[in-house]
């Protein structure tokens, strides 16, 4: 079962166990419970407490036993309602409080960084800063984009690319060489998207992205790191290696 709605939501993954298997259970104890989620029972009474608290979950008590049961799946409904209140009520905060952080970033303009950002979250940001930078008709460019990715990293960028089409930023990936063709197939298949495969030999372990005086370095792991770099030179000196592989490079042919 795809449990991303939930975690979207804001929900842990102990929270979702612990929530499926009081659906599956009814009205339970935290034994069969914890047998059923594969949550320790020293984590349980934690855990339900938070499900309690954001109405999913209930007890009562029979004869001495606490029994735990999941409130309607219904109630999930409310749950949104809620954090759209909340989102709401945080919009209103940080307008308030947006002049004085765009004024700190006025003060900063000249001042270069180095940022790191851990798993998809990280990359997210980072990608956040590009659009913020950019303007329409601008380009960005990817070079040592890796043969394979983990399917939710897949998702983001069939994502970011329709943000991208909406912003109307072009782009110019590279791809290392045993890349599926389905996935050139689909990222060609957007609108100012220019993906081609990389020259044989010519392949990274990092995928690199540069735009701006900006350099995004991303490193695959279990728990991939994003590094950011703001500096001109870095940026023309990636720069300068992307335009000598995209000029060996052939455009992608579909099958």
């Amino acid at each position: 079962m795809d449990t991303g709605l939930l975690e979207q939501l804001g929900l842990t993954k102990g929270e979702i166990k612990a929530y499926l298997a009081l659906l599956k259970l009814g009205s339970t104890s935290t034994g069969p419970l914890a047998k059923e989620s594969g949550v320790s029972r020293s984590k349980l009474y934690a855990i339900l407490d938070k499900l309690e608290k954001r109405g999913l979950a209930s007890h009562v008590e029979e004869r001495g036993v606490i029994q735990f049961q999941a409130a309607e799946p219904a109630k999930i409904r409310d749950y949104i309602r809620v954090r759209e209140e909340e989102i709401k009520g945080l919009e209103t905060e940080f307008g308030k409080f947006l002049p004085t952080l765009e004024k700190w970033k006025r003060g900063a303009e000249n001042v270069q960084k180095v940022a790191f950002y851990q798993g998809l979250k990280g990359t997210e940001t980072a990608y956040d800063h590009l659009y913020a930078e950019m303007k329409r008709g601008e380009e960005y460019y990817g070079i040592g984009i890796p043969a394979y990715q983990s399917e939710e990293f897949h998702r983001f960028w069939q994502k970011d690319h329709l943000r991208r089409v909406n912003a109307g930023i072009k782009c110019k990936l590279l791809f290392n060489s045993e890349t599926p063709k389905e996935v050139l197939e689909n990222r060609n298949s957007y609108w100012g998207c220019d993906a081609r495969y990389m020259p044989p030999g010519a392949e990274t372990f990092a995928w690199i992205g540069i735009y701006k005086t900006f350099v995004i370095i991303n490193i695959p792991a279990e728990n991939s790191i994003t590094v950011e770099i703001v500096n001109k030179k870095i940026r023309d000196t990636f720069k300068a290696q992307f335009d000598d592989v995209w000029a060996r490079a052939k455009p992608f042919k579909k099958h």
